[in-house]
């Protein structure tokens, strides 16, 4: 009997073991038309530093990238020198896009190993890349869209960022105000109709994610349009990955438009956390970024549908910030309109009072104002 039960606390331990431990957000990668006056917008309109740089005077012959942080966020910008190579096809079919999503592990070969094995598309094997800083490891896998998921092992190197990037102090603009972003809460997927449960699974199965929340068409929708949302998140809930398709509605949804304007499932928007959602937001008001408005009968009765809140409900009104409350708390969010010119990606700046979840209340609102933006444009 007490055998028998050492064996089955023994599978159960093997069975919770997580295949796939990762650290942290490494960096997300743009695949850019050009990376150079990008990373002007995002240095003057969104407060990143520009630290890093990888071009020709660094010995790169076939692309430039640049390096943005802020926070614990890490943006890579990346432009090819040559039209007959594949960033330029991404960048011809999807315009500016999230290409990489890399994501810090220990061991990137036992990650690409593991996800590989469980069915995982290899897009890079673990390889070895060096400079007079160290090395680091690196591996990448295929996810929805043209999009990866790149491995990064980083222990045995001290450079600024990755071999062949360095010190770009000298081309970053002087005086840029920090907007007080953060770090990546987590990054949203739209995929084609029918494909959400099969990344879903994917998530689940090759790269040990659970399901943290569900949301249908009766959730998040309006009169006119709907999608379907599953959020997936690895073992510590670090990472998470919504996953949204579009749903039958009397016009084209903000997922449809998506993926008509970016040519495929890709990377939709990317959530970043603040401490203080009101200055942030300020700040990039400010700096001319264009956020997303609901009407002002919103706030009318905002205490009585999430209760108390610290801040003051006018101040919110004002910059038209939304407010959903859960059992953990509450969280505070703002949506940006679409920072290209192509309605595709955008943001979303998030601050958490404990809240887990991800803004259920906001969701009719919310989407009737992409609506209205939808309208604007003749894509709805």
């Amino acid at each position: 009997m007490d055998t028998l039960a050492t064996e089955k606390k023994a599978v159960k331990a093997v069975d919770s073991a997580d295949f796939l431990p990762l650290k942290n957000w490494d960096h997300i990668e743009f695949y850019c038309g050009n990376a150079k006056q990008s990373a002007f917008y995002y240095q003057y309109a969104m407060g990143f530093k520009l630290t890093a740089y990888s071009g020709l005077e660094t010995g790169n012959r076939e692309r430039a990238s640049y390096l943005l942080e802020q926070g614990k966020i890490k943006f890579v910008l990346t432009t090819p020198y040559h039209p007959d190579n594949f960033i330029s096809d991404h960048i011809r079919q999807h315009g500016d896009g999230v290409r990489d999503i890399a994501l810090e592990v220990d061991d990137a070969e036992s990650a690409f190993n593991e996800t590989v094995k469980r069915g995982a598309v290899p897009a890079m094997e673990p390889t070895k890349i060096e400079d007079e800083n160290g090395f680091i490891i690196r591996s990448a896998i295929k996810t929805y869209g043209d999009t990866l998921h790149s491995f990064i092992q980083r222990n045995n190197y001290k450079g600024l960022f990755l071999p062949g990037f360095v010190d770009a102090s000298a081309k970053a603009v002087q005086g840029i105000k920090d907007a007080g972003l953060r770090s990546v809460d987590h990054m949203v997927g739209n995929v084609e109709l029918g494909k959400m449960n099969f990344w879903v699974k994917f998530y689940g199965e090759t790269m040990g994610f659970s399901q943290l929340l569900s949301f249908d068409d009766k959730d998040i929708s309006t009169e006119y349009t709907a999608l379907m949302s599953k959020v997936m998140q690895n073992g510590t809930g670090k990472i998470k990955f919504p996953i949204n398709e579009p749903a039958a509605g009397k016009k084209k949804s903000q997922i449809d438009e998506y993926l008509e304007f970016y040519h495929g499932a890709g990377c939709q928007h990317i959530a970043m956390n603040t401490t203080n959602i009101v200055e942030t937001v300020s700040e990039l008001k400010r700096r001319g970024v264009e956020f997303l408005r609901v009407p002002t009968t919103y706030y009318q009765e905002l205490e009585a549908r999430v209760g108390k809140i610290d801040e003051d409900v006018d101040e919110l009104a004002k910059h038209g910030i939304l407010v959903d409350r859960d059992d953990d708390g509450y969280l505070l969010q703002l949506f940006s309109k679409p920072i290209e010119d192509r309605p595709t990606v955008f943001f979303e700046i998030i601050q958490r009072k404990g809240a887990k979840s991800f803004g259920k209340g906001n969701f009719k609102a919310l989407f009737e104002a992409i609506e209205r933006e939808q309208e604007v444009r003749g894509t709805l």
